[in-house]
């Protein structure tokens, strides 16, 4: 599959398998971060009376430009008990309910104040100008938020403002992380120079929990049938499995052999992409896998393109978008068709715009390159250079 078809399956199998636990209740300040799983209507008009958005002095627009006689003042959190006749003005702050009669606001800036307790004006005013309606936000029983939606901090005030001290939220999703292989050692021991640590589970485990999931880290599976099998089935039992490693063609790449054996249904095993190629994505016993190559980099973009968005779909989100803006190139970039790559590169906001420098690298085994890159250039299947200064679309890490 090239790299749309195999995300597009993703979206699309996921989205049709997905079952849902029942939601579970968190506190306000708790929200963040968390996927809505309940509707939020605006439980009152907002705002609730017409306010000023500046300030000035509330007058009927008919009496200006001219003097005017100041008969009071009214602040946010206070309302004017009388009302604002012909020739009248009150001094009001931003925020602060509109007094009745008066449908504008001068600004403080275009006014003169005189000895006698008047404002005079030299600017014409428009009925409704600096005045936000009432219900103009939002109406009472109007929904605010829908469930599905990741809530930010925007979110988090939409909340407070309606009274929703504690709100109904998606369960995290367990996903359970294996990495096979023999080659592989503890972090905490000293690998020979033919092995290496297991660094793919915690990169991993970093990227489930940033994608709002449970990280559950197994140990490691050998290159043997049985042990395999055994962790498989462990794995099986969060909402999501992730394996790294032994999805290749090799010898000892078994990881295929143990979900065939245990009913998997395979819905692709290779995409056109670099790095990342041999990536497997399938359902068994009702829980959809990912086979992800246990190169370091293969694994991190394999994760990003596709489990990411198995992860936020499982997770209640109602959509999963790939984060690709469009930046231009700082130098020549040339790549051999065919493959749709996501190279590591830095991408520097300047003053005159962001700007993006691949970053050179030895392959997906060089973490170093991964670590100094803050973002992924993405070198179309179809086009073989880009000259400096054209743009290109960014992965962002």
């Amino acid at each position: 599959m090239t790299f749309e078809e195999a995300r597009a399956c993703v979206i699309e199998r996921v989205t049709a398998g997905r079952v849902f636990a029942p939601p579970e209740e968190v506190l306000l300040e708790s929200a963040a971060g968390r996927v809505l799983a309940e509707n939020i209507l605006a439980d009152r008009d907002f705002p609730a009376l017409a306010r000023s958005v500046r300030d000035g002095f509330a007058v009927r627009a008919e009496d200006v430009p001219g003097t005017l006689a100041v008969i009071g003042e009214v602040r946010a959190g206070q309302r004017f008990e009388g009302a604002v006749g012909p020739g009248e003005a009150v001094e009001i702050m931003t925020g602060a309910p509109v007094p009745e009669g008066a449908n504008a606001i001068v600004m403080v800036e275009h006014t003169t104040r005189g000895s006698d307790r008047s404002i005079t004006t030299d600017r014409a005013a428009e009925s409704g100008q600096f005045i936000n309606p009432q219900g103009c936000e939002a109406r009472a029983g109007e929904t605010l938020l829908t469930p599905g939606k990741r809530l930010n901090f925007a979110d988090v005030a939409a909340l407070a403002a309606v009274g929703k001290a504690r709100v109904a939220v998606c369960p995290k999703p367990r996903v359970a992380l294996l990495a096979t292989g023999d080659e592989i050692v503890p972090v905490t021991e000293t690998p020979r120079d033919f092995q290496v640590r297991n660094s793919n589970v915690y990169s991993l485990a970093t990227q489930v929990t940033r994608a709002g999931g449970i990280p559950v880290i197994l140990t490691v599976a050998r290159d043997e049938y049985q042990d395999t099998r055994r962790l498989v089935e462990l794995g099986l039992a969060s909402d999501l499995l992730l394996l790294s490693g032994g999805v290749s063609a090799g010898k000892y790449d078994i990881v295929e052999r143990v979900l065939a054996d245990l009913g998997a249904e395979f819905f692709f095993d290779r995409v056109l992409i670099q790095p990342g190629q041999p990536v497997v994505f399938g359902r068994v016993q009702d829980k959809f896998f990912f086979g992800l190559p246990g190169n370091p980099g293969s694994a991190m973009v394999t994760f990003e393109l596709f489990a990411r968005a198995a992860l936020e779909l499982l997770g209640g989100e109602a959509r999963a978008d790939l984060p690709l803006i469009l930046a231009p190139l700082t130098r020549d970039f040339r790549h051999k068709t065919g493959l749709t790559r996501f190279l590591p590169a830095t991408i520097c906001w300047t003053a005159a715009g962001p700007q993006l420098t691949p970053i050179g690298w030895s392959g997906s085994g060089d973490v170093p390159a991964l670590s100094r890159a803050n973002a992924f250039l993405v070198a179309d299947a179809d086009r073989p250079e880009w000259k400096a200064g054209e743009w290109m679309r960014v992965l962002l890490k």
